[in-house]
């Protein structure tokens, strides 16, 4: 595909600027200047010519808390089936959280409706479960586990 090596490299040192950029920018809560100088403070001068391990990349996401999510807030799929009880967890399982809102899919209508008029009272045992406000909202939508 490619005639030379030359282009080979420039044309990979182009796609890690890329993925680099793309991770940098994905984080709406932070601009993309400060990202690139928290990068510098970890002692690494920002290069578009230059590669950086993916590693860094994660590290520099997880700790500069731009994330749009807590990574605390996995403890939620831990406590879930143990909050809910065994029948109400095999028709409905959290899938994701956002700006504290935890979508939960239910396979039942039955239960769907159900699990709506309870969301004031799972949310509160939630966050206390958690030892903070992690939810402010659960939205219930129809669909397979």
């Amino acid at each position: 595909m490619y005639h030379n090596l030359t282009k080979y490299r420039e044309n990979r040192r182009e796609s890690s600027y890329k993925l680099k950029v793309f991770f940098l920018t994905v984080m709406k809560n932070a601009p993309l200047t400060s990202m690139i100088t928290a990068h510098k403070v970890k002692n690494m001068e920002y290069d578009k010519n230059s590669l950086t391990p993916l590693k860094n990349i994660i590290d520099l996401l997880l700790n500069n808390g731009a994330l749009p999510f807590n990574p605390n807030d996995a403890a939620i799929w831990k406590v879930w089936d143990e909050l809910v009880g065994d029948a109400v967890a095999k028709k409905a399982h959290p899938v994701w959280i956002k700006d504290k809102r935890l979508r939960v899919v239910v396979t039942d209508p039955i239960w769907l409706q159900e699990l709506k008029f309870l969301e004031k009272e799972i949310r509160e045992e939630l966050n206390e479960k958690l030892g903070r406000t992690a939810i402010m909202k659960i939205e219930f939508r129809a669909g397979s586990i």
